[in-house]
């Protein structure tokens, strides 16, 4: 990356900028693009915020819903043997504009992965910011490259944090334009999603859905993290992650510059005592049991709500947030075995209802034609283990005990078939 931007191996994201005035001068200069941006937030916020209630649910494709970040360049042989166990139809890629040396090494990778829907997130630097005519040569050379092997190519991401090199949203739209005219141009048939915004800071977001420049997007992608409120349930200021989901989703109702389609591109937990490799700091981290219990409920609310395309977890081989631990060999941590459970059961599934009732969830779907209820509770609870329960652990085991333990870690009770037509006709 060009100095003063540098890239933080242990991460996977860009360092802290030091230099106070570098960022000072560079905002200043985009001043009026941030005064654009607290303007169209004061008007699209409310009026975003008022029509929620009124915007419909769709049916959300749950083979497409789970997707899985990796990195081509890390153990490739054995993440692929890995999506194979995970047994995951989706898959996010990063790919680095000032990387462009690796373009060939990352479509040897996606070749290897047959019959997978790929995201591509195309990471930016200042340098192809700053140089337009270069992005376009790089982002010409990447289309022709992987041409339609990509599904999804994600243009730009965390715009609204300096590190990433962007300092406006009008620095972003500018970009991304150089990508939608290429597709209008040359490339009619690529699917582009932008925005890119990340953490619960629609303002930024309102003001990639609504201004004057002359694209659109194929959907929207956001970078929705919950990990500094703790568990996905909590709230932030008045708004749980659900919340924040059916706000994203009006925005994108209403703009007329993207389809209705919403990908949560990168969401995760930073996992505690693996400092430098954690992307935060301690006191944001969580242990290894509580990171597998929040990204299965992560997981259930977002496909809830029926309103979320994909969620692409951040990401298979990371020391700091990770289901494998790649210190010292590759060790699988107990999520791999929650993620590897959950796409077993609901790959497949076709959305019911959610029920919440004085903190206990009880998420429910036809899977095979079988009711399946996926209870927890972020308040310690029991749950009789009735003769017509199958229930499993949040990791497959089976639960033969009478009583049933209820609470952060989410439990799976599938209901016998008869029992099951009952309640459908019910």
């Amino acid at each position: 990356m060009k100095a003063p931007f540098k890239w933080d191996t242990y991460s996977d994201q860009p360092l802290q900028l030091k230099d106070k005035s570098f960022k000072k001068k560079m905002r200043k200069n985009e001043s009026l693009s941030l005064l654009k941006t607290i303007l169209t937030a004061l008007i699209v916020l409310p009026i975003s915020l008022v029509l929620m209630p009124f915007v419909k649910r769709k049916q959300i494709n749950s083979n497409e819903f789970f997707s899985m970040g990796v990195d081509f360049q890390r153990e490739p042989e054995k993440t692929i043997e890995f999506i194979e166990e995970l047994n995951i139809d989706r898959i996010l890629l990063r790919f680095k504009l000032w990387e462009m040396n690796s373009l060939n090494e990352l479509k040897e990778f996606i070749q290897k992965l047959e019959n997978k829907k790929i995201i591509l997130k195309i990471l930016q630097d200042r340098e192809n910011i700053e140089d337009l005519g270069l992005l376009k040569n790089n982002l010409s050379t990447i289309f022709e490259t992987l041409g339609y092997s990509v599904d999804i190519y994600e243009i730009g991401s965390t715009i609204n944090r300096a590190k990433w090199g962007f300092f406006s949203v009008d620095e972003y739209s500018k970009f991304y334009q150089v990508a939608y005219d290429l597709k209008t141009t040359s490339f009619p048939n690529i699917k582009l999603i932008g925005s890119g915004v990340i953490d619960f800071e629609y303002h930024f977001t309102a003001h990639t859905l609504f201004n004057f420049y002359k694209y659109k997007y194929d959907g929207i992608s956001s970078l929705l993290y919950v990990d500094r409120r703790g568990a996905p349930e909590n709230i932030q200021f008045i708004f749980a992650l659900t919340d924040k989901i059916a706000w994203l989703s009006t925005m994108i109702w209403l703009s007329p510059k993207t389809t209705q389609e919403l990908h949560i591109t990168e969401t995760n937990w930073p996992i505690s005592g693996t400092t430098p490799y954690a992307p935060t700091s301690e006191f944001e981290c969580i242990d290894e049991e509580s990171y597998a219990d929040f990204m299965l409920r992560y997981y259930m609310l977002a496909f809830a709500s029926q309103q979320v395309e994909s969620v692409s977890w951040h990401q298979l081989i990371a020391p700091g947030y990770g289901l494998i631990d790649n210190r010292d060999g590759l060790c699988k941590r107990s999520a791999f075995k929650t993620y590897k459970f959950m796409i077993k059961n609901l790959k497949n599934a076709q959305f019911l209802r959610l029920d919440i009732k004085r903190d206990y969830y009880i998420l429910q779907c036809l899977v095979n034609d079988q009711l399946l209820q996926i209870h927890w509770s972020t308040k310690s609870t029991t749950l009789k283990n009735e003769d017509f329960f199958e229930a499993y652990s949040r990791d497959g085991e089976l639960i033969k005990d009478e009583t049933l333990n209820i609470g952060s870690s989410p439990i799976y009770l599938y209901i016998i078939k008869e029992v099951s037509q009952k309640v459908n006709c019910l």
